[in-house]
């Protein structure tokens, strides 16, 4: 009978907990439309005055500066450890883990490097943000062939031409498993080796428990970990060395998710 009364209360306060997660949830997404007056001016500015090769540098400014903002009003602290092993005027291939929407903001608040993330093109539908990525970022059409050639040889343009790193989710899209990792595409792998530029390793420790894949509108405050790990060079690797670098990779990952339990 106790136990049964417990696993009642257990239950209420899981239902009660969910409740405040979600409206902490649309107090964020409050904040975020606020931030909106900010930031999209200055956006305006940057894209519309500043010549274009200025405008992406300048850009990554206020995308860091909005990540902040974002965090402060979440009541999000980021705990970001090794960054001073990414050297702040070397293009690289950036990865990182995925569970959250939270991700791309940790991102920009991680990177002091400019870079460019490769975004889904039906993002640039969506108000306001389709504004920003269709300008900040490198879009792929995911259901055409040619489309994919194309963001591929936009992004080596990015980093061979521009100088202007690229970001990418291995995963391809938020991992909504229970499993640490979902399976890699090639994509990334196969940039780093073509531009032989360094693959540099962000790792995302819990930012599936602040704002989860699966559970809409949900939120909550606290310190959210990242851990860079030494970048990985690629110069001297061919394709044939693929499956390999996204082996180690898939290792590195796992090896610090583990080890941050």
């Amino acid at each position: 009978m106790h136990a049964q009364y417990a696993h009642t209360l257990k239950k209420e306060d899981n239902i009660f907990v969910q409740f405040l997660k979600t409206l902490f949830g649309v107090y964020a997404v409050l904040i975020v439309i606020l931030s909106f007056f900010i930031v999209i001016p200055a956006y305006v500015f940057v894209f519309s005055f500043l010549p274009k090769s200025k405008a992406p540098f300048k850009a990554h400014k206020i995308s860091r500066f909005w990540a902040k903002l974002l965090f402060t009003g979440f009541f999000i602290k980021a705990d970001i450890k090794g960054m001073e092993l990414i050297k702040p005027n070397q293009p690289y291939v950036f990865v990182c883990n995925h569970r959250s929407q939270l991700d791309i903001p940790l991102f920009a608040m991680a990177c002091v490097n400019t870079f460019r993330f490769l975004s889904k093109q039906e993002v640039t539908k969506i108000p306001l943000i389709g504004y920003i990525v269709k300008r900040l970022y490198i879009t792929v059409d995911r259901k055409s062939i040619s489309g994919s050639v194309k963001s591929f040889r936009k992004m080596e343009d990015s980093l061979l031409h521009e100088k202007i790193s690229v970001a990418l989710f291995p995963e391809g899209t938020r991992n909504r498993t229970t499993e640490p990792l979902i399976a890699f595409k090639d994509g990334a792998f196969r940039l780093a080796i073509e531009t032989k530029l360094s693959m540099a390793v962000l790792v995302i420790i819990n930012s599936g428990e602040f704002s989860p894949a699966n559970k809409f509108l949900q939120l909550k405050p606290g310190k959210l970990k990242a851990i860079w790990t030494e970048p990985i060079q690629t110069s001297n690797m061919t394709l044939e060395d693929l499956p390999r670098l996204k082996e180690q990779v898939r290792q590195r990952l796992l090896e610090v998710l583990n080890a941050n339990k």
